[in-house]
């Protein structure tokens, strides 16, 4: 990289990084920060446990967001005397390492600003995540766990915690669906872009002739309810079954009538919930999906109004997105982005950061 270059793109970042920093409003973070940092040491906070959560949880966000945006701008300063340094010295180390730190700090600021994307009513929320078994039988099974293991091996890398609700094997092998909450900030304005129908194509391994079989999976992410969002749900108005666990197996596994199916009668909405040892504690997680779905209900509902009076078509979240193509080559594409890898298996070990930014950003583009 040239001097003329390496200072064109020193400009480019920082002015990158003032967009940001103006998006993000580090002055208000830091007055946040400082009130919660008042609440959370307040004697009384663990009195309600759900609160207390919320103010260290978001406590917690903020830090690290001010940390990361702070830590970016000193990169950028300290970069800008590396390579001074080094045209001043002519040293072709220096040089390198400057270099190189750049490309590091494109990446990073990059990931920063798909982040200022995240704008829109919810998008800060915790994500509700179900994937499901679509046409394509066993392999369709197997590939929704494979799914549902990309999405959790994700959350891993990224440290965020995880509960699974509810998991519903299939007979032969992998899974008929599986809901399950990733509990980080911003969750659902990420994780909302993989929402569709995925589609794998591969040599099966459960077709004893060996031929190449396509099966899809569908996704669909919601938004946690917040108290806020005000979804009251009238007893009459659900019907709530009790049965027995199924599972691979293990302790207190099919020997009592713990798990809860709850039925939201004017919608037919149906969730269930079997992962906890507990019938209170199955029916408490399956009523706090069931209130996402109510509210995501409530939202398409309203979308389809706006659509409506807008005489167009709205958008095409329930199409096919993405391609996961294991044979006969290697690849797995993104439909609406046009972002691809040559590395399925690193995709479906939770490397999903690139579909991500894209899709964030082909949302922004579409919402214009």
């Amino acid at each position: 990289m040239a001097a003329p270059d390496f200072s064109d793109e020193l400009k480019s970042l920082s002015s990158t990084m003032e967009s940001i920093e103006a998006v993000i409003d580090l002055d208000r973070m830091r007055a946040d920060i400082a009130s919660l940092e008042e609440q959370a040491a307040a004697p009384d906070l663990w009195d309600d446990v759900d609160r207390a959560q919320q103010v260290t949880s978001r406590l917690s966000y903020l830090q690290g967001q001010l940390r990361r945006v702070e830590e970016l701008r000193s990169r950028i300063d300290d970069v800008e005397v590396l390579f001074e340094l080094a045209e001043s010295e002519d040293d072709t180390d220096a040089r390198t390492e400057a270099q190189s730190e750049l490309e590091s700090l494109r990446k990073a600021v990059d990931e920063m600003e798909v982040r200022t994307l995240l704008s829109g009513e919810y998008d800060p929320r915790e994500a509700v995540v179900s994937v499901r078994a679509e046409a394509g039988g066993v392999d369709a099974a197997d590939f929704a766990e494979q799914l549902m293991r990309m999405y959790l091996r994700w959350s891993e890398r990224k440290g965020y915690p995880t509960e699974v609700f509810d998991i519903s094997y299939a007979e032969e092998a992998g899974i008929k669906s599986a809901t399950f909450t990733v509990k980080a900030p911003y969750a659902y304005g990420t994780l909302s872009v993989e929402q569709g129908t995925h589609r794998m194509v591969r040599i099966s391994p459960f077709d004893n002739q060996g031929r190449r079989q396509t099966s899809f999976a569908g996704v669909e992410v919601l938004p946690v309810v917040e108290q806020v969002d005000h979804i009251d749900i009238p007893e009459n108005e659900l019907r709530i079954d009790v049965f027995r666990s199924s599972g691979p197996g293990g302790q207190s596994v099919n020997t009592t009538d713990s798990a809860v199916r709850m039925t939201h009668i004017p919608t037919g909405i149906v969730v269930s919930c079997q992962n906890e040892k507990s019938q209170i504690q199955n029916r408490a997680a399956a009523m706090r999906v069931m209130q996402s779905r109510l509210l995501a209900h409530r939202r398409q509902e309203e979308q389809a109004k706006m659509d409506a009076l807008k005489g167009d078509g709205g958008n095409s979240w329930g199409s096919q997105m993405r391609s996961y193509v294991l044979h006969p080559y290697q690849m797995v594409k993104d439909l609406r982005t046009e972002h691809e890898v040559g590395n399925p298996q690193g995709v479906l070990d939770g490397d999903i950061d690139g579909f991500l930014e894209a899709g964030i950003r082909w949302r922004k583009q579409q919402d214009q």
